[in-house]
């Protein structure tokens, strides 16, 4: 069992002994491996773990274009290596423009593959982080009332708090009261906090 916690490496590849040398050499770089002969074996398994997936570019059931397709419809956003045989380069570059994060060319240097993988997993990584802050701004902001949210939106524009008054009908003192509420509420340390928070909200 591997003690590798950056996220797991899903090979798909319709060819077994490319699956097992590549699952070989990952594993034996203490990395995490799940192998699938095709992408609808990997999408009946595939349960939203961090990691990336190292993909075939054809393949007879489902080829690579196609893959990335119905991995972006099922919301399946972490990182995929495109890996290509020698005529298949036009069909690895549209790939890419079809957000494949990068592609290797058979055969591949261990030492390059390994690097992608890396640079993979550690950009999963922080996509997982990236989401979960996200979810907890979405969670927090849920809690503000219609007139908080109201508040928030006119703080984070930039409003004083008489402007503010003026604009909702409202007491510059119960505007002070609401945004001191909007503050505790969005646990934001600051302006400039509360401001990212709000980006991150109209980002979600």
């Amino acid at each position: 069992m591997s003690t590798n916690n950056k996220g797991t490496v899903f090979i798909i590849d319709d060819d077994d002994d490319f699956r097992e040398s590549v699952t070989w050499l990952l594993q034996s770089e203490d990395l995490e491996t799940q192998a699938f002969a095709s992408a609808k074996t990997f999408l009946d398994y595939y349960q939203d773990e961090i990691g990336c997936i190292l993909l075939d570019v054809r393949m007879p059931d489902i080829n690579g274009l196609s893959a990335l397709q119905v991995f972006k419809e099922k919301k399946i956003n972490i990182p995929v290596i495109i890996i290509s045989g020698h005529g298949d380069i036009p069909m690895a570059v549209s790939a890419m423009k079809h957000g494949a994060s990068d592609f290797i060319e058979k055969p591949f240097d261990d030492e390059h593959l390994l690097k992608l993988v890396n640079q993979c997993l550690s950009k999963a990584e922080e996509q997982a982080q990236s989401q979960s802050s996200s979810l907890q701004v979405q969670q927090v902001y849920e809690r503000l009332s219609r007139r908080e949210k109201e508040v928030m939106t006119l703080v984070v524009e930039g409003k004083a708090n008489r402007e503010i008054a003026e604009e909702l009908g409202i007491s510059p003192k119960t505007v002070e009261v609401h945004r001191s509420r909007v503050m505790n509420k969005m646990e934001a340390e600051s302006l400039p906090d509360l401001v990212k928070k709000s980006a991150i909200l109209e980002g979600a």
